[in-house]
């Protein structure tokens, strides 16, 4: 990676991973972003930015041609609960957005990073350490959204050998960007109400298990499947990559630890409850691991201790 394009720059993944690209990359990293969410504070200051909307393809091929991109992050989305609201629109995102971009790398030459999802899983997939291969029916705009994405990103490969690579997220944690909308965003929000002395509601029913992972290292998998050696890679599109996996309670136990003030009471929504429900309780990433050495740095213990000392600053 030398120039890198961001679409998506100012959102929960896109505003950390732009700033860890700046740090990691001497070339051109740009923050592409949409009117309305313009780059603010260091994200602007730090870095070329650009106005791309991921539904106009020549904003795309505008920026592309003028920073001369060779890689493409392409982290614009429609999270699970908000996409059911508004499913044409996270259709209109997730896949015509992603038709656009790898039109665009195609013609340009660049590389196409697009995360997918454990909302690309659903009914009759093994719920407990879910393979890398197995059935995909979600019930979801935005799980469909994800498993065609994959299919469309592998199709551009082997048809146009467009370097398409992808990572399937868990649910991510960050003391950094607010979550926007996303089932498990409740293990965000969590830490937030501990921070400021509140009493959280969980939206969650207890026993609800998910895959979870700790932002710093959702961006270190980011940018080391791009670094990847592609002679290594048997998969691309998209690999299960794992960190942890718990339900409310024990990360409501887990901050009582440090914070035994802590209290928590459920109020479950039945829309996010549906969503989780669909999902499986842990993902086994043992390709990602074999073919591009894949390993997280963070348990539950230190993403606690992490997010309560960074939010707690904040919060004074």
């Amino acid at each position: 990676m030398k120039n890198i394009l961001i679409i998506g720059a100012t959102g929960q993944i896109g505003s950390e991973l732009t700033m860890l690209l700046r740090k990691n990359y001497q070339g051109n990293v740009v923050a592409g972003y949409i009117t309305g969410a313009e780059p603010k504070g260091e994200l602007k200051e730090s870095g070329p930015s650009a106005l791309v909307d991921i539904t106009d393809p020549q904003q795309i091929a505008d920026a592309v041609e003028r920073f001369n991109i060779d890689t493409i992050y392409n982290l614009a989305a429609i999270l699970s609960a908000v996409a059911e609201k508004k499913p044409q629109l996270a259709w209109k995102i997730g896949l015509g957005g992603l038709y656009n971009t790898l039109e665009i790398a195609r013609e340009k030459h660049c590389a196409v990073f697009t995360p997918s999802s454990i909302g690309s899983f659903g009914g009759g997939t093994p719920k407990d350490k879910t393979p890398q291969d197995t059935i995909q029916r979600p019930k979801t705009m935005y799980g469909v959204t994800k498993v065609a994405g994959e299919l469309l990103s592998d199709y551009y490969f082997t048809r146009f050998g467009v370097d398409t690579r992808s990572v399937r997220f868990p649910g991510l944690i960050s003391y950094v960007t607010p979550p926007g909308g996303g089932t498990t965003d409740y293990a965000v929000d969590i830490y937030y109400a501990a921070a400021k002395k509140e009493k959280f509601v969980c939206p969650i029913a207890q026993n609800t298990y998910m895959d979870m992972m700790y932002m710093p290292d959702a961006l270190r998998a980011a940018i080391e499947i791009m670094e990847a050696n592609p002679d290594k890679l048997i998969h691309r599109n998209s690999f299960n990559i794992a960190s942890m996996s718990f339900e409310p309670e024990t990360i409501y136990r887990k901050i009582k630890e440090y914070r035994p003030d802590f209290e928590m009471e459920y109020q479950v929504d039945p829309l996010r409850q549906a969503i989780a429900d669909s999902w499986p309780n842990s993902l086994d990433d043992t390709c990602a691991r074999e073919e591009w050495g894949w390993a997280p740095k963070y348990d539950l213990d230190a993403m606690t201790r992490d997010m309560l000392e960074k939010l707690e600053k904040r919060f004074g």
